[in-house]
């Protein structure tokens, strides 16, 4: 007999009607029909891997794909607190390279874990892993747990290029904390070298014929794809081949404030306010002000982003998935007639503002897959701004700067008011621009009954290198130090005990991959 449903209340999908729980909080995004994944990151330092991991996790995890980068280097300053020099490195200190090696299997033992029992879909392996050795261990590893492997090799033979990432982010790395920038250069250099001597590039023709990879060569100038397995590899090597490293700024607004926002309606698609007129006039201004070259313009289809676009005297782009989101039945009504006329659904939106769905309208959920091609677009552009709305501007805030299923429906974007997002190291600089027009304030806190904390299962912990939602970090490897040969320090190196996590550590540079 056909099998009896349920409609989920929130998300308004169709659930089978025999007790069994309703869809896991983290399924939020596309998922993966086989097992979960582990990326391994293959090149020398320098190269652009950890850069590669945090942006590509912060993508996975805003389309829904639970994903942590577990990066070896942390492991290794926890093991090893005082950093001498380069020798650490030498592939004939067989101490250290014991020290390394445990480092890794720890770091692996967290990916097991965060994969099996931490609801996680794919874990970032981020290290050289430039031996074949190394990469048949961490196969065998995968193999014996069932999880699929995918590697990302970063290859840049540009000395420039390595010289300036040397220079302007693993400088500023705890390892050469206190150490004048000319001796930790040379020994970043000698470092690279220590590597170099043993590394062994992935071979898609011979060797490695039958793994999953892409080689990204000279920052993105060729790629070299072998093999791939599933939907999300696909998708992976899509988003490597679209995102690019020259400098550019970001600009996202809401359209001025329209006839609907002072009557307090959601949705439709009324004109502008006279407010809203003088920040369409007020943008212009400012946009010239900022004289950009180049600056692409991208509007939503409806009338009050079109509208404040037409004040800039520039061409502009309309795009349907800039839409504001749908609310169905509710558009165009007050959150008050919304209350008296629809109480089960405003009671609902107000328990998970993430998933909930508008009778026959759109989620935050839904708004988030219907924008990744303009994320996509966002990423290949160089300057851009966005006139949109509310609910988009939180999701696309909420990608660059990597913010949680839970946080993104109450970010604060106010009208007439312009972001600037200048794209760093890791992350993106913000800068909150007021053009000085009055409007109304649209934003709704987060309901008190609706506050709760943090939920580890539910961040995008993109950052923390720590595989363990402990509120209190146990330790993962045991301190290795009294095995290590310990060599003389650099000259105007002072060693100091290292911190087990960075706060927004930056760890590439402009000129390496973004």
């Amino acid at each position: 007999m056909p099998m009896e449903l349920t409609q989920s209340r929130i998300q308004k999908i169709w659930l089978p009607n025999d007790n069994r729980p309703a869809l896991p909080r983290r399924s939020c995004g596309p998922q993966l029909a086989n097992s979960p994944t582990v990326i391994v990151m293959v090149g020398l330092p320098a190269r652009g891997k950890t850069y590669i991991s945090k942006k590509l996790t912060r993508y996975l995890n805003w389309i829904g794909v639970p994903t942590k980068v577990f990066n070896v280097g942390e492991y290794r300053r926890e093991a090893v607190k005082h950093y001498s020099s380069y020798d650490f490195f030498r592939p004939d200190n067989e101490e250290a390279m014991k020290v390394r090696r445990q480092c890794a299997l720890a770091a692996l033992r967290d990916v097991k874990l965060y994969l099996t029992e931490e609801a996680g879909q794919i874990a970032v392996f981020d290290a050289t892993n430039t031996t074949r050795e190394r990469r048949g261990m961490i196969l065998n590893f995968a193999k014996e747990n069932g999880f699929k492997v995918f590697f990302i090799e970063s290859v840049c033979n540009d000395p420039t290029v390595v010289a300036t990432n040397v220079m302007e982010v693993k400088l500023s790395s705890p390892d050469y904390r206190d150490c004048n920038s000319t001796d930790a250069m040379e020994d970043f250099m000698k470092r690279i070298n220590c590597y170099q001597a043993s590394y062994q590039p992935l071979d898609p023709d011979d060797y490695d014929r039958e793994l999953s990879l892409i080689k990204v060569i000279d920052v993105g100038r060729r790629f070299l794809v072998n093999r791939v397995q599933d939907h999300i590899q696909s998708r992976i090597v899509y988003y490597l081949m679209n995102i690019h490293v020259q400098p550019r700024t970001i600009y996202l607004c809401r359209h001025g404030e329209s006839e609907f926002n002072l009557k307090g309606k959601i949705g439709g698609d009324s004109g502008l306010s006279n407010r809203g007129k003088k920040f369409a006039l007020a943008l212009n201004k400012f946009v010239e002000e900022q004289n950009l070259k180049d600056l692409k313009v991208w509007t939503s289809q409806l009338k009050r982003t079109i509208q404040t676009a037409e004040a800039l005297q520039l061409p502009y782009e309309q795009w349907k998935a800039l839409n504001e989101i749908d609310a169905g039945v509710c558009e165009e009504m007050t959150y008050e007639e919304i209350r008296e006329q629809h109480p089960e659904e405003f009671a609902l939106r107000d328990q998970d503002k993430y998933y909930y769905r508008y009778p026959s309208g759109e989620s935050y959920q839904d708004l988030v897959q219907r924008l990744e091609p303009v994320i996509m677009e966002l990423e290949r552009q160089e300057n851009v701004l966005v006139i949109c709305h509310q609910a988009v501007m939180r999701c696309l805030l909420a990608y660059f700067l990597d913010k949680s299923a839970d946080e993104m429906p109450y970010l604060k974007c106010p009208l007439h008011t312009v972001l600037k997002l200048t794209p760093v190291a890791y992350g993106c600089r913000v800068e909150s621009i007021s053009l000085n027009v009055e409007a109304v304030n649209t934003h709704r806190e987060r309901p008190e009954e609706a506050k709760k904390g943090p939920n580890p299962l539910m961040r995008r912990n993109s950052v923390t290198p720590l595989a363990s939602p402990e509120p209190t970090k146990k330790p993962r490897i045991n301190s290795f130090e009294e095995h290590v040969a310990v060599s003389s320090a650099l000259p105007g190196c002072v060693p100091q005990e290292v911190p087990t996590q960075l706060p927004g550590q930056p760890l590439l540079g402009k000129a390496c991959l973004t």
